[in-house]
């Protein structure tokens, strides 16, 4: 009875232990994209903002028209 027992506990430390690995490269994989999507979103907002600068008119896309 208590071999049963020990055998049933190890498969399922054995699998929470595999569940886990698999969980923790799925975690590791995600902050790895996050982090690139960061740095991308990083760059496309400054491109903006160069872009928004050189825009004629100064830096503000915001101003009304000089008929308000």
């Amino acid at each position: 009875m208590d071999d049963d027992k020990t055998i049933e506990l190890e498969s399922r430390i054995a699998h929470q232990e595999h569940t886990i690995m698999t969980l923790n490269d799925a975690l590791t994989d995600q902050q790895a994209r996050v982090t690139a999507l960061e740095a991308r979103v990083e760059a496309l907002l400054d491109r903006v903002r160069a872009l928004s600068e050189a825009a004629p008119g100064g830096e503000s896309g915001d101003e009304l028209p000089p008929h308000y």
